[in-house]
């Protein structure tokens, strides 16, 4: 199995926590990920907000791309509407150059409400601007040039330099988590990309709705999706149960929060109507409702429960590649430092051993 490390960047759930400690808390688990054995570095896109604040990854990844020369560097996500789809191929280009071939291209079309009034665009938009620009990028970083006449992009065909050296075939994510966004991600040919957050049975008719999708449009099957995961790991099941309970709880707290998911928006935006249904279930369920859920299908004990929780999770929805945040909910340094360490002591040697059934085959 594949498994990064995810960066958050978050604040909220830290009392007076500045951001640069923020950061620096942040960066020095990461820098521990590479020689630990994980096998990318990963890092979402957020603004303004305690939710979480890494606004260019690209810029992130970047950096990282010098300090840490063994491992890959993926976004989770660049949210295309808040970008020029020109810039983010010619940010693509340079850094895959810098870290010769290593960067994991990961694209999103954003749901705060907030964010995208902050870059003075909307929502409704967010669809249409995502489905023109993201096979744009992903055009022109394969033939080194960039073209469009769509409704939201005029793009004079122009060539990036420097030009790009590496194949970008198999290092294209998409988020995912309605039902159009699962389409798009199977029109793109991507790694399909969703967060832990509802138990798996649920999630597992859209899976098997990308994986036929992708059939139909590519005649392959698709590569596998890769799940971000928020993980506590403790060597006794009675601690790991208490801290996962405070700090997945303030973690949703903070999605309730910072995506408005009690409101009603939803409903009237283009483009976003499971969001919608997702609200009306956070408003029956409430707060708790929701932690229930999540910590249903977030990874969280001690390694033995870990790997068994993964296990199952396996033999719902098969093969995929995982992606662990640490640092979340007002996890204490020390503490998520522990997890990480614990995880990749007693956890990631046994996940870097399972295979898929098409690999135990070919043996």
């Amino acid at each position: 199995m594949d498994v990064g490390l995810m960066m958050i960047f978050a604040s909220y759930g830290w009392e007076n926590m500045s951001d640069d400690q923020v950061w620096e808390e942040e960066l020095r688990l990461a820098r521990q990920a590479p020689g630990l054995g994980f096998d990318a570095l990963w890092s979402a896109e957020h603004h303004f907000f305690d939710y979480s604040f890494c606004p260019d990854n690209l810029q992130l990844m970047t950096y990282l791309a010098a300090v840490c020369p063994d491992v890959d560097l993926g976004t989770a996500a660049v949210i295309l509407p808040w970008h020029d789809p020109l810039r983010v191929a010619e940010q693509a280009s340079v850094l895959d150059l810098l870290c010769k071939g290593r960067l994991r291209l990961g694209f999103g079309r954003g749901l705060a409400r907030r964010e995208f009034a902050a870059f003075r665009g909307t929502m409704d938009e967010s669809r249409g601007r995502f489905d023109e620009a993201a096979p744009m990028i992903v055009k022109a970083l394969r033939t080194g040039w960039i073209e469009a006449d769509g409704v939201y992009y005029k793009q004079p065909r122009v060539e990036l330099r420097p030009r790009p050296k590496y194949s970008f075939d198999g290092r294209i994510y998409a988020v995912a988590s309605s039902e159009d966004s699962v389409d798009s991600a199977a029109r793109l040919g991507a790694h399909m990309v969703m967060f832990s957050d509802r138990p798996w049975p649920m999630r597992l008719p859209a899976i098997q709705r990308n994986r036929e999708m992708h059939r139909k449009y590519h005649g392959i099957e698709a590569p596998t999706m890769m799940i971000t995961d928020f993980c506590l790991c403790a060597p006794k099941l009675d601690e790991a149960e208490t801290l996962a309970r405070k700090h997945m709880s303030k973690f949703v707290e903070s999605n309730f929060d910072h995506y408005e998911f009690l409101g009603e928006h939803f409903a009237t935006v283009k483009g976003y109507d499971a969001y919608a249904q997702k609200a009306e279930i956070a408003r029956k369920g409430g707060l708790e409702g929701a932690v229930e859920g999540f910590m249903k299908a977030a990874v969280w004990g001690t390694p033995d429960r870990i790997l068994r929780e993964l296990e199952a999770r396996r033999g719902v929805i098969g093969d995929f590649e995982l992606n662990v945040a640490f640092r979340f909910g007002g996890i204490p340094y020390q503490k998520a430092e522990a997890s990480l360490q614990l995880f990749a002591r007693e956890v990631l040697p046994v996940l870097k051993s399972w295979q898929s059934p098409a690999a135990k085959a070919a043996e």
